[in-house]
């Protein structure tokens, strides 16, 4: 396997693309890490063991790519670039004659396109081993919360996952309750995941480099993910959607615009009335035993799975 540019060079990066007529294009977010230190840093937190399957997010041409197939993984990249994905092909396949390719590099496969709209085919494609995958990627900003959200409400975890972010976004997503970068992304993702911010990697790592720092985040998968309640990821969304208000303003919209309109026939005709009549938000708190002075960014994961149980229990039960 060898690399048809020298990834921690800009000068030979800039002189490579200008070869092929290509420029880095700002809307894909794309910014090469040129730092090896970095790039075995993050490539060192995932753990891999030989023949572990990853999901390479954002591979462009191939840095990351190359150290995954020389620690003996089988990388499954996800690339929207057509011209990167070229590259991609040219340098990690063997070309026999047009249109077919050896088997040699069985251990690399690439899906072209936009993995938001890409990855749930891929998925319902796969054979259920059993075992869930890493995922190793340096995420947009434009698309890592909206990937990862993606990811967690439509139940395909890993088993780890490393990934590059703005740190603005690495704030966000280590944040607890009370702390100002707190949301509902911030619970969303501690929801299914144990969070530990990596090195922050700064600005000159990459080419073009970026106007802002990035970080390394690492995510282990729960024990006991995908216990939560049915209404947990939607409740959650709800509440921070009003995070200025007290929870006990919000519990009675959230009720009827998300459980009743939401064709849910289940819900009694006593269940109605009381939301009607404002009286399921104090039903709901003295129940949970939360008080509704309390502000969404000060609830921790328990307690907005305290609130979102006694709605699925009134949906179920009416």
């Amino acid at each position: 396997m060898q690399a048809l540019v020298n990834y921690d060079s800009p000068r030979e990066l800039r002189a490579f693309l200008d070869k092929r007529g290509l420029g880095m294009r700002k809307r894909f977010g794309q910014n090469f890490l040129i730092n090896p230190v970095a790039r075995s840093m993050l490539l060192d937190a995932l753990e891999l063991r030989p023949g572990a399957e990853v999901w390479e997010i954002g591979p462009g041409i191939g840095a990351m790519t190359k150290g995954l197939l020389e620690r003996s993984a089988r990388v499954r990249a996800f690339e929207i670039d057509p011209a990167f994905s070229q590259i991609l092909r040219e340098t990690f396949t063997d070309e026999i004659s047009e249109g077919e390719i050896s088997e040699k590099e069985s251990s690399f496969s690439l899906v072209e396109g936009d993995v938001l709209k890409t990855w749930p085919a891929v998925q319902a494609a796969m054979a259920d081993n059993g075992e869930e995958p890493f995922l190793l990627g340096n995420l947009p900003y434009n698309i890592a919360a909206a990937l990862l959200a993606d990811f967690i409400e439509k139940g395909r975890f890993f088993k780890r996952m490393v990934i590059t972010v703005q740190r603005e976004v690495a704030l966000r997503m280590a944040a607890g309750p009370g702390s100002k970068d707190y949301s509902s992304f911030s619970v969303l993702c501690s929801s299914v995941y144990k969070i530990s911010p990596l090195k922050v990697i700064k600005a000159s790592s990459f080419y073009p480099a970026p106007r802002v720092d990035s970080q390394g985040v690492r995510l282990d998968l729960l024990p006991d993910r995908g216990k939560l309640p049915v209404l947990f990821y939607p409740l959650v969304r709800s509440l921070f959607s009003s995070r200025r208000k007290t929870i006990r303003n919000t519990l009675s919209n959230f009720a009827s615009s998300v459980i009743i309109n939401n064709s849910v026939s289940s819900v009694s005709s006593v269940v109605k009335t009381v939301v009607r009549k404002k009286e399921f938000a104090e039903e709901t708190l003295k129940r949970t035993g939360i008080s509704g002075d309390r502000r969404p960014e000060t609830l921790g994961i328990d307690e907005f799975a305290a609130l979102a149980a006694f709605l699925e229990e009134i949906v179920c039960h009416g």
